[in-house]
């Protein structure tokens, strides 16, 4: 039958107690204590027959406190010991006492006094932490597949024109103490001093050039402008690149706006096209230019040699006029007869010492053979050179008189 039950003993199974009833004894409860105690640091047991009749065991006085000094000092070697840490490579500790701040340890074994005394914050001062404007990434980093934050993104340029811009930038911690101790959140601290500085590049600067060539230019001085004030709040952050993710109009006009960029590159394509022609064009028109001056000057020598042989000739001929006027007049008068009948069909035939019998075609050798002196001469000279026969050079004059001589010949033997 069990203790609770109707007609049990009410002994209760877990006090060991039989009728007692109340709570447990307190000096029970202290010398079960010494007890164990003594039975752990060696202490001895009395037995019975002791004063007051009762047995019991107690520590003695010298006992209790070498025991408890060994306990203190045990306590006290492991609460030294754990102010030991260790700094791992690129990571730094900052000691704080109460939250005051006593120095920075770097890489390797250190101690500090342990909790709740001082604490170590451990920063990592060589990784590479980023944050996001205009966009979120999810964590990959990159703006494909990003969220567009429309707030952050949204940005008027000097010309008042809207367009939406996402940049990522990348920072380093390399003062851990100004970082824990200087900003509340650097964190966020950095995203709107970023936020500002771009905003200001992007409201000095034009639509077009922040679109096409200015990237760089508006990256570099955004990157200037957040270092300046990051360090200006001492917040112990180096930012080591700025990337402007994109940079294009707003949604809304995104159509508008790539007609206008293709409109551009026509016409940039156009004056491609035109420059290309122009550089063809012009050096041939320039090397013509001057060959038509060197031919211009070449003509020019030509005429003035002629002008000079018949200088010359003129005053060999007023010479020998002035010695034979006779033989001089009659040779002038059948050179111009010559000159005049060569430009004639005309055929001269010596009847008196001739036959009468004769049948030739003369004036179609004539010109077949005029023909070919013509063009022996036409391909002989230069462009410019190729003018009026009244110009035609002495050489073709004689050339005429050669074979013409027979004719005219002919005719003077008739005139005697």
């Amino acid at each position: 039958m069990s203790w609770n039950e109707p007609g049990g003993d009410k002994k209760d199974p877990w006090s060991g107690r039989g009728d007692q009833k109340g709570p447990p004894d307190l000096d029970e409860a202290i010398r079960s204590l010494q007890e164990k105690l003594s039975n752990i640091f060696g202490g001895t047991k009395s037995g019975g027959g002791g004063n007051g009749g009762g047995s019991h065991s107690a520590f003695s006085t010298g006992n209790i406190m070498k025991n408890m000094g060994i306990i203190a000092v045990s306590i006290l070697v492991i609460w030294l010991l754990s102010g030991f840490y260790i700094i791992d490579e690129g990571v730094q500790g900052v000691e704080t006492q109460f939250g005051k701040y006593t120095r920075t340890t770097d890489s390797g074994l250190n101690w500090h006094i342990p909790a709740p005394i001082e604490q170590v914050e451990k920063i990592n001062v060589q990784q590479q932490r980023y944050i996001e404007v205009g966009y979120r990434s999810g964590g990959s980093g990159t703006a494909q597949g990003a969220v567009a934050v429309p707030k952050e993104a949204l940005m008027l340029t000097k010309d008042e024109n809207y367009i939406d811009v996402q940049l990522a930038v990348q920072y380093q911690v390399k003062d851990a103490k100004s970082l824990l101790f200087n900003l509340v959140d650097p964190e966020a601290t950095l995203k709107h001093v970023t936020e500002s500085a771009l905003r200001g590049v992007i409201g000095g600067s034009n639509m077009d050039f922040v679109l096409t060539e200015g990237r760089s230019e508006v990256v570099a001085q955004a990157k200037k402008e957040i270092q300046e004030v990051m360090d200006a709040y001492n917040s112990g952050v180096q930012v080591t690149s700025v990337n402007l993710q994109d940079a294009q109009p707003p949604e809304q006009v995104q159509n508008a706006f790539e007609d206008a960029i293709k409109a551009r590159e026509d016409q940039q394509r156009f004056i491609n096209e035109a420059q290309a022609y122009a550089n063809d064009v012009v050096p041939k028109a320039r090397g013509a230019a001057a060959r038509k001056l060197q031919e211009a000057e070449g003509y020019k020598e030509q005429v003035i040699a002629q002008a000079e042989g018949e200088t010359n000739r003129f005053t060999k001929l007023v010479t020998e006029y002035k010695k034979a006027p006779e033989v001089t007049r009659k040779r002038l008068y059948l050179e111009a007869m010559e000159t005049v009948m060569s430009e004639t069909n005309a055929v001269m035939i010596d009847v008196k010492g001739g036959n009468n019998m004769m049948y030739l075609p003369l004036d179609k050798m004539i010109q077949q053979k005029q023909a070919m002196v013509q063009t022996e001469e036409v391909n002989s000279q230069p462009e410019i050179d190729r003018r009026s026969p009244k110009h035609a050079p002495i050489e073709e004059e004689q050339q005429q008189q050669v074979i013409d001589r027979p004719s005219m010949r002919g005719r003077e033997g008739r005139g005697r």
